[in-house]
């Protein structure tokens, strides 16, 4: 069952809550759903059409529903350079936090970047899982150089055949402290491999929550 949240806060911030087992709460009344952890799904770069719709977005969700885990794919509001976007990212972590016990993050592409991001300003998730994670989106948008302030566990996934992010940056210093890295052959946007990528970003988020 799927339901549309409202975050609160300042912009315009809309999701879609999958909700395992097929049923919800009201949760605009600030209950919870009958799941007591939730994993929160940030989409690509929205000047590129990235949505909460995403198909790696709903792949994951769909795997974590199977696996008994709520997720929230939300939409960012309007443009705001990527630092509109990650206060999102934490309000929507923030809203999580009262609805759920426990809470990660995932995130594609510009949302990879995001949700790692949001964990360097203190999100409170217990681990992050990002795919193809952008790394780097202005000088104070650095994902490479804020890594060590991440105070949770990472995964980063990405394709050898990726030529639109520069993923592998990312990935080279996720191996530095230690934290998870899984290469697939694949393209930026894992053509043919969705259930790959929902099965590998699950298994990491499923071990931490």
């Amino acid at each position: 069952m799927t339901e549309t949240v409202l975050i609160p806060g300042g912009r315009d911030v809309r999701g879609t809550l999958d909700a395992a087992g097929g049923g919800t709460n009201d949760c605009s009344e600030g209950d919870k759903t009958s799941a007591d952890t939730v994993v929160i799904a940030c989409p690509p770069h929205p000047q590129h059409r990235g949505h909460r719709g995403d198909d790696r977005l709903v792949a994951v969700s769909e795997e974590l529903n199977r696996r008994g885990i709520d997720c929230l794919r939300f939409d960012y509001g309007s443009w705001d350079e990527g630092y509109g976007e990650r206060a999102d990212t934490l309000r929507a972590v923030e809203w999580a936090n009262e609805q759920y016990d426990r809470v990660a993050l995932f995130g594609f592409s510009f949302g990879g970047a995001m949700a790692l991001l949001a964990a360097v300003e203190g999100a409170d998730v217990a681990a992050v899982s990002a795919l193809a994670p952008a790394h780097k989106l202005a000088d104070d948008l650095d994902v490479v150089a804020a890594f060590p302030e991440i105070p949770v566990p990472v995964q980063v996934v990405y394709g050898t055949r990726d030529d639109v992010a520069d993923a592998e940056r990312v990935a080279a210093r996720a191996r530095e402290f230690e934290q998870s890295v899984v290469a697939l052959e694949a393209d930026h946007f894992f053509v043919g491999q969705h259930g790959k990528v929902a099965e590998t970003v699950s298994d990491f988020l499923t071990s931490w929550l």
